[in-house]
């Protein structure tokens, strides 16, 4: 069996009163298929919410895209008035076309109509983190954020939001980043297989800054799918518990967003929280990026 160790904690995030369990909950899959329209079980989803918040979750992660519009429907649906110390976390800087796809949207009107969206579907006065979401799919690219930023820092200068995050950024636009307004947190894609981050992830804890990955099983080969699976059977866990329990020991300032529309899943995940990685298991898990490097 797997040692029993709590590694929640809680991490405050830099120049805020934002204290967060390191295990929260991401919204997007309370949306229906292809983050589209209304769940198929709309009482389900609620439910997700509700036990998520009443098992110690205080950190969502939403945004009025997922949906459209759904997702934030259903948090208010759920959870307002929400508890004193719950802090919900969306996102701009995408919207979705009538063909269900992913456009970008970093005019800086759509990030106003954006803001409003969300303030309106979640029945906020203000919204407590929104990151500025660029890039690809997966992966940053390139290139200057500043004019979206500006439109962002203003938009908290009005009071409509508190703090400002990043997501899918590179290390040099954190940087540019910095110099617009403060960044409370970097949202990437980072997991045991994909490790491009590394020594991003030890520049922001040495800020204080808190990363927060996504996908926390995406983008695995075979190869390493059956590496991690091996390795959670070994323990008596789920592959998807043992995902998340190494990000958790990587280093303090992760903080997880695991989504799902299942309360039992939802109840997995949370264990993970409690799961402490044998130092043998744990190099074995460190392998698994390399052997991705070599296929």
């Amino acid at each position: 069996m797997i040692e029993q160790t709590d590694l929640t904690g809680s991490s405050t995030l830099p120049g805020t009163s934002m204290t967060v369990n390191r295990m929260g909950y991401g919204a997007m899959q309370l949306a229906g298929p292809g983050v589209w329209g209304p769940p198929r079980d709309v009482d389900g989803a609620i439910a997700v919410l509700r036990e998520a918040v009443a098992s110690g979750v205080n950190h969502i992660d939403t945004s009025d895209y997922y949906g459209p519009h759904v997702t934030n429907q259903l948090i208010k649906r759920a959870l307002h008035p929400y508890p004193d110390v719950l802090i919900i976390v969306t996102k701009l800087g995408a919207r979705r076309g009538a063909d269900k796809s992913w456009i970008p949207a970093l005019s800086r009107q759509e990030l106003i109509d954006g803001v409003h969206d969300n303030l309106r579907n979640l029945h906020l006065n203000a919204l407590d983190v929104v990151n500025l979401r660029v890039g690809g799919m997966m992966e940053p690219s390139e290139g200057s954020i500043e004019e979206p930023l500006t439109a962002l820092a203003e938009l908290k200068r009005q009071g409509l939001i508190r703090h400002i995050g990043l997501s899918n950024v590179t290390p040099k636009q954190l940087v540019k980043a910095q110099t617009v307004t403060e960044i409370v947190c970097v949202q990437n894609f980072y997991n045991v297989a994909h490790r491009k981050d590394d020594a991003f992830i030890d520049d922001l804890a040495s800020q204080g800054i808190a990363y927060v990955p996504f996908f926390p099983l995406g983008g695995f080969t075979p190869l390493q799918s059956s590496e991690l699976d091996t390795a959670a059977a070994s323990l008596g866990v789920t592959p998807m518990q043992l995902a998340l329990a190494w990000l958790l020991q990587r280093s303090p300032n992760i903080l997880l967003i695991p989504g799902t529309s299942s309360v039992q899943h939802l109840r997995e995940n949370l264990q993970a929280s409690q799961l402490h990685i044998p130092a043998e298991v744990l190099a074995d898990l460190n392998s698994i990026a390399k052997q991705g490097k070599g296929v």
